[in-house]
């Protein structure tokens, strides 16, 4: 079901949400200051790309402040932006029952968007 799921989420948009961050991400890495939120992008592209089997979670061995002031960055210069698309996509697809395991996977990476410092992408 996890294989189905995943190749109707690429077919229908996940490979160019995918594409999109893969771009952010290396055009954030060409800047020095910008290799930390290039390498949270490329986080993202790996759940977007195939999210249904993967669980964001919080890491154990978290940095602690230095994590709460790059989710601090991130969300100010653009985090906020990428969480609300991926919400109100989730309420798009939400709407209707068909659309509820993609809805899902939407408020999976808002979940991630939102905060990515500290956070690890892993498979169920």
């Amino acid at each position: 079901m996890r294989l189905f799921g995943n190749l109707i989420w690429l077919l229908f948009g996940g490979i160019f949400i995918a594409i999109e961050y893969v771009v952010s991400s290396f055009v954030l890495i060409l800047t020095i200051i910008g290799i930390p939120f290039g390498m949270q992008t490329l986080k993202l592209a790996s759940l977007a790309l195939w999210p249904f089997g993967k669980k964001v979670q919080t890491r154990d061995n978290q940095p602690g402040c230095l994590s709460t002031l790059m989710n601090f960055i991130w969300l100010i210069f653009g985090g906020i932006w990428i969480f609300l698309s991926h919400i109100f996509f989730g309420i798009l697809l939400g709407i209707t029952i068909i659309g509820i395991p993609f809805a899902k996977q939407h408020f999976k990476l808002a979940q991630l968007a939102l905060t990515p410092f500290g956070r690890e992408v892993v498979y169920k």
